[in-house]
């Protein structure tokens, strides 16, 4: 593992106090983004990087002893455990519960970056639930949503993927009654989750950055966020190399774009509950007459997801960002199309969607 940038900190230096005027503003905009008080444990994933360190010890400023920390090691690269070893020591030092957490299977070459990220969350959220955790926080940052916001552009997303990074979501875990759904049972046995909250969106990457300098916070620089090959790095360069693109008014963008989303999503519930026709427990049907083409994208999306989570299927990519214009196109010239293992069938202005059949072997 390459050195930390800056030297472990000693104890004395770990419980140094920063800021007031940093940890106030953390505090404020971490309960703004919860939208209540913080009550109990809060849980931090922290990487190593500068802004997770940051993020860590502001946390551990404005609420001693109400936190507690994971690193997840993907044992992607050699100097992970290092890495992770790190951020154990500094929260032995600061008197922070912590854990290493490790994926229970390999990462998928194929999308490296964003099946490591679907890992990630499953551990983090599982880990923040068996420890009582009031919330779940990640470090995303400004310039991370304005990065996110480019990149969901370049690939023609709608307002949800425009929408970018969330400041609050809920993990969920879900468990079925045994034989679900195949046995015909509506319902789960379990469901439990967790609100994962960034109160960083409105910080600086160079903010978070000044913050673990000054306050001596030993930091690693993971050598993949300068690894061009991936899109976020790209977006990162133009950024960098085109000072008239604002991060700031980009991150603002996105977050009027969720807004926006977040009110056609409460419309698209009244919508679908009055299109959604009577169907089989891991399909859905759906009345698309005389709906314009968002309302349509919006019942699809829905629909696609629904049958993924019911039926289990796992084929492809999905997610808010996810294209599905092509998908559209042939269900509104009366055709067929299957996307992420959902096969969408239009019957008239009927839209049926179920899952795919299996793939036949060659």
């Amino acid at each position: 593992m390459s050195p930390p940038a800056v030297p472990p900190a000693s104890a004395a230096d770990a419980l140094n106090p920063l800021d007031p005027v940093w940890v106030e503003r953390f505090r404020r905009d971490l309960e703004a983004a919860l939208g209540k008080p913080v009550d109990g444990t809060l849980a931090l994933a922290v990487s190593g990087g500068p802004d997770s360190m940051a993020m860590l010890t502001l946390a551990s400023a404005a609420f001693p002893g109400r936190i507690a920390a994971a690193t997840v090691d993907h044992r992607l690269r050699a100097a992970s455990a290092d890495e992770a070893q790190m951020v154990a020591d500094w929260c032995a030092t600061a008197g922070i519960p912590h854990a290493t957490l490790q994926p229970p299977r390999r990462i998928f070459r194929s999308n490296v970056q964003a099946d490591a990220r679907h890992l990630r969350y499953d551990l983090l959220g599982q880990w923040a639930i068996e420890t009582g955790a009031h919330a779940l926080l990640t470090a995303h940052h400004c310039d991370d949503q304005a990065e996110t916001f480019l990149m969901r552009a370049r690939r023609g997303s709608g307002p949800g993927g425009l929408g970018g990074i969330r400041t609050q979501w809920r993990w969920e875990r879900q468990r079925w009654r045994k034989g679900y759904p195949k046995a015909g049972v509506a319902a789960v046995a379990d469901v439990d989750g967790v609100a994962v909250v960034r109160p960083l969106l409105d910080w600086r990457r160079a903010e978070l950055r000044a913050i673990a300098e000054q306050a001596a916070i030993p930091f690693v620089d993971d050598p993949s966020n300068a690894d061009d090959r991936f899109d976020r790095v790209r977006m990162r360069q133009l950024l960098a190399q085109n000072p008239w693109l604002d991060p700031v008014a980009l991150a603002r963008s996105a977050r009027i774009c969720g807004e926006n989303d977040a009110a056609l999503a409460a419309m698209m519930d009244w919508i679908g509950r009055e299109r959604t026709l009577p169907s089989g427990v891991s399909e859905r049907h759906i009345d698309m007459s005389g709906l314009p083409r968002e309302l349509r994208r919006r019942l699809a999306r829905e629909a696609i997801g629904y049958v993924r989570l019911i039926d289990g299927v796992t084929e492809g990519n999905w997610g808010d960002s996810t294209n599905i214009e092509s998908l559209l196109d042939a269900l509104d010239a009366g055709s067929s199309a299957t996307q992420a293992g959902v096969l969408a069938q239009a019957k008239g202005e009927i839209w049926h969607f179920r899952p795919a059949p299996p793939r036949r072997s060659l």
